[in-house]
C-alpha cells in the first residue's frame, strides 16, 4: 500500500523565479536594452558637430540646415540623432538636389557625435547662352550656376535650336563634344585666332566666330585635328595676315578642301 502511495504522489513545480535560465535570460534583456539605448538614445553617440569641407561658392550655413533636417529620426516614440542612424544615401541625394553646384558629396561618421561631409563643386569650363541666359557650364556639359552673359573669363556657346526653359543640373550639350571644342579653342589660339562666341547649329556644322569678325565652319562629327591643319595651311599660304579682317568665313567641313569668302 505505501509503495502505491508513492508512486501516485503528486512533484511539486519548481517556481520560475528559482530557475536560472529564467534569470540569464531577463539579465541578456538587460544587457541588451542597455546597449541598444547607448547606441540610439544616449548622449554620447548623439551628432552634436557637422564637419563642412570643400564649399567655396555655396554658403555653408544652407547645407547644415539641410543637413540637420535629416538628422533626427524617431524610434520607439523617441526622437533620436544617433550617429548610427545616419542615412548617407538621402543625404547625398539632397544635397545633390538642391545644390546643382556641387558634382560629388563625401560623408563618414567621425565618432562620437561628428558628421563629415566633404563637397566637390562644379569648375567652369565654358558659358552657354541661350537668348540673354547665360549659364556656367561645368566640363561634362552641365549648367549649374546663372551668370551674366558679359562675362568674359570662359567661351561662349550658344544653339539655335532653344529649349523653353533651362534648368539648373541640366545637361546642355555632350561632354565628350565640350571636350573637343575646348581643345580646339586653344589650339585656334595658338594660331593667333580669338574666339569670340561658339554656335552650335546642327550634329554637322559648328560655326565659331573670331574676334576679327569672320567665322570659322567645323564639322563636329569630322576629324578637328585634320580641319585645324587646312586651316593653318589656307592662312599660311592663301591669306595674309593683314587680309583676315576682310573674311567672311572659312569653311572646314568638307573633304581636302578649305574655301573660303572675303566680305562683299
Amino acid at each position: 500500500m505505501e509503495r502505491y502511495r508513492r508512486a501516485y504522489r503528486i512533484k511539486k513545480k519548481k517556481s520560475i523565479f528559482k530557475n536560472r535560465f529564467f534569470w540569464f535570460s531577463i539579465l541578456i534583456l538587460i544587457i541588451l536594452g542597455s546597449v541598444f539605448y547607448f547606441l540610439f538614445f544616449s548622449d554620447f553617440f548623439q551628432i552634436k558637430k557637422i564637419i563642412i569641407a570643400g564649399e567655396r561658392k555655396i554658403l555653408k550655413e544652407k547645407i547644415e540646415l539641410l543637413v540637420e533636417k535629416k538628422l533626427e529620426k524617431k524610434m520607439l516614440w523617441l526622437k533620436t540623432k544617433s550617429i548610427f542612424l545616419v542615412n548617407f544615401n538621402e543625404i547625398k541625394k539632397d544635397i545633390l538636389n538642391n545644390f546643382p553646384q556641387i558634382v560629388k558629396v563625401e560623408i563618414k561618421r567621425r565618432f562620437p557625435h561628428s558628421l563629415y561631409i566633404g563637397l566637390e563643386e562644379r569648375l567652369g569650363a565654358a558659358i552657354f547662352c541661350q537668348e540673354d541666359q547665360c549659364f556656367l557650364l561645368d566640363k561634362e556639359g552641365i549648367i549649374f550656376e546663372e551668370i551674366s552673359k558679359n562675362e568674359s573669363n570662359f567661351l561662349r556657346i550658344k544653339t539655335i535650336e532653344l529649349k523653353e526653359k533651362l534648368g539648373l543640373g541640366e545637361r546642355v550639350i555632350d561632354g565628350d563634344l565640350l571636350s573637343k571644342i575646348l581643345e580646339v579653342s586653344s589650339k585656334l589660339k595658338d594660331l593667333k585666332i580669338f574666339v569670340e562666341e561658339l554656335f552650335l547649329v546642327s550634329d554637322e556644322k559648328i560655326n565659331i566666330k573670331t574676334a576679327e569678325e569672320w567665322e570659322i565652319y567645323f564639322n563636329p562629327k569630322g576629324d578637328f585635328n585634320w580641319q585645324l591643319i587646312k586651316l593653318k595651311a589656307v592662312l599660311d599660304k592663301e591669306i595674309p595676315q593683314e587680309k583676315r579682317k576682310d573674311l567672311e568665313y572659312i569653311d572646314l567641313r568638307f573633304g581636302n578642301f578649305a574655301p573660303y569668302k572675303y566680305r562683299d
